[in-house]
């Protein structure tokens, strides 16, 4: 039996005002390529639609998508771009843990996050944040959501010490555990 020619891979990430349809035109111009939506991420802020896509396909089905990337730009009124990369391989043993963070808004808070990870050598994968008005007062919050890795050396009773104090120098409620299965 031949051997398969491996896959390949790109992130594809569009950015345009938002309306219905967009995935739907996005995901049928993957398909008809022949790739293969292995993950995406797509919101919309403010009045803007924005999406990023890994797409997995042959040499052939990624390099069609990569041709009909500036016309589909065009015609769906999107920035579009586009960047071949590899498949994620493992790396060292980490612990991955959700970090949940809730506070009265106020500038500077991704900053001090991503810092105090940052400096502890703690990769941070997913990041959601968002705003809103709390019900009762109608003060403006804060929420964070993070997924991160915590490497396996790391001792996480002092971690979950640093991170707590961190907290609560900066006056936010958080919650720091492991991901469930």
């Amino acid at each position: 039996m031949p051997k398969q020619p491996p896959l390949q891979f790109i992130v594809v990430s569009a950015l345009g005002r938002d309306r219905p349809g967009i995935i739907n035109d996005l995901a049928e111009q993957v398909l008809d390529c022949g790739g293969n939506i292995l993950d995406s991420r797509m919101t919309v802020l403010g009045g803007e639609f924005a999406i990023m896509m890994l797409v997995q396909g042959n040499w052939n089905a990624i390099a069609k998508l990569e041709h009909l990337l500036p016309g589909l730009e065009k015609k769906l009124d999107l920035t579009i771009m586009a960047r071949r990369t590899e498949e994620k391989k493992p790396g060292p043993a980490a612990i991955p843990y959700s970090v949940d963070v809730v506070s009265i808004d106020h500038p500077g808070i991704i900053y001090q996050l991503a810092h105090f990870f940052s400096s502890r050598n703690i990769n941070i994968h997913d990041l959601y944040t968002d705003s809103y008005h709390a019900a009762q007062t109608g003060t403006r919050m804060f929420s964070a959501n993070l997924t991160v890795s915590i490497p396996g050396s790391t001792h996480i009773g002092r971690l979950r010490d640093e991170f707590f104090e961190f907290c609560d120098a900066l006056n936010l409620d958080a919650v720091l555990e492991p991901v469930k299965g």
